[in-house]
């Protein structure tokens, strides 16, 4: 007898533990479980949300549990003592995979770990990096504790493979294809940030402390820029915090010191769709210096590459498992010559520039649109419950 009916009662029952599954779209954290739980068809999911969402399919069941959109402390607690009340104190079996979608810290492995007692609950966590700028081999150990551990990148499995963990799988982050992919510019953002079609538009999303790359990236372009007047430079970068927002002011600064900030778009607002941010561009770069505390396969590579625009990387260890000569291309971290040298050769060969976006699309559409990564995920779900 097949372990899956027909009949949505007998479907089995996935928990997301995710941070709070709503609006506003700006993080991948809650996007990627959401789009996930949006296409799965022979489970039912449970997802955490902090207000009900609309057009959803009927093997979705929505939890109001949290308050805010915003993960701090408050909406955390909320996240462990949901599932804690379902099964020791409600004592009812209200689904039968739990799925969390943390970076595993030793604080909400603690909590974790009181649930996964119940030796009929079978567990799975989604890594999205093993974090070892905090964490010793020795933590690693102790903070991973899943029935199966799914990494984002080969990297991370390799790594955790080596310490002996053999319930290790690796499926990346998915993106919908839908949403990027090439289009025309966006013309209303054309004119919001005086872009002109004779522009040469060089994209960098990423963040303003973190990742050590925005002195980077300003240096360089105001150097281009006093050479070549119709290059133009977007900053997509979130504010995340206070160090972000002095930081922002410094770059502002510096910009408008050396008379290039008319020159520049800095978008964090979240009043655009990023797929808009980058067809608007000729080139996105992530010349980062270190990866500490980012996603092991950042979107910001992949969303560009699924637009068909040329990527500019560093040539930093955790990218090179998915990232070569052949889809981006490669600098070393903290290269300012480099940098300049690679964004003038993609300026000045227009049919390179063609190229490479082409084969970086093509890479992006075959290993991440999210269908694939969703069937990866329904097998994992299906082999886990028979097992």
């Amino acid at each position: 007898m097949a372990y899956i009916s027909q009949n949505m009662t007998d479907k089995k029952r996935i928990l997301f533990l995710t941070r709070p599954i709503c609006p506003p779209w700006d993080d991948a954290m809650k996007n990627f479980p959401y789009d996930i739980a949006r296409n799965i068809k022979d489970f039912e999911i449970i997802l955490l949300t902090c207000k009900p969402l609309a057009n959803l399919p009927k093997n979705i069941i929505q939890k109001n549990i949290y308050s805010s959109p915003k993960w701090n402390w408050v909406q955390k607690i909320k996240s462990y003592i949901f599932p804690f009340k379902e099964i020791f104190i409600k004592k009812a079996k209200n689904f039968d995979i739990l799925h969390s979608f943390f970076t595993p810290t030793k604080l909400n492995v603690f909590a974790l770990g009181l649930l996964i007692r119940d030796k009929k609950l079978k567990t799975i966590q989604t890594i999205t990096t093993l974090r070892e700028d905090l964490y010793s081999n020795k933590d690693i150990k102790k903070i991973l504790y899943s029935d199966i551990i799914i990494t984002y990148s080969d990297y991370a499995k390799d790594k955790l493979e080596k310490l002996g963990f053999t319930n290790i799988k690796r499926i990346y982050p998915g993106i919908d294809m839908n949403l990027y992919s090439p289009a025309l510019k966006n013309q209303e953002l054309m004119k919001r940030y005086s872009i002109s079609e004779n522009n040469f538009v060089i994209n960098f999303t990423g963040e303003y402390v973190r990742l050590g790359a925005i002195d980077d990236v300003v240096e360089s372009f105001i150097e281009l820029a006093k050479k070549f007047p119709n290059f133009h430079l977007q900053l997509a970068c979130r504010i995340k915090n206070q160090a972000d927002a002095k930081k922002k002011e410094e770059v502002v600064a510096k910009l408008k010191s050396v008379g290039c900030f008319e020159k520049v778009s800095i978008l964090d607002d979240q009043s655009y769709k990023m797929s808009d941010v980058y067809n608007l561009c000729d080139v996105s770069i992530f010349p980062v210096r270190d990866m500490k505390g980012k996603f092991d396969i950042p979107l910001a590579v992949i969303e560009a590459m699924a637009c068909g625009k040329p990527v500019i990387a560093s040539n930093i260890e955790r990218l090179r498992y998915f990232l070569n000569d052949k889809n981006s291309i490669l600098i070393e971290p903290g290269d300012r010559e480099a940098l300049k040298e690679k964004i003038l050769y993609l300026y000045n060969n227009p049919e390179a520039r063609r190229e490479l976006g082409e084969k970086g699309m093509k890479f992006a559409r075959e290993n991440f649109g999210i269908m694939k990564i969703v069937k990866d995920y329904e097998k994992i779900y299906k082999d886990i419950i028979t097992n």
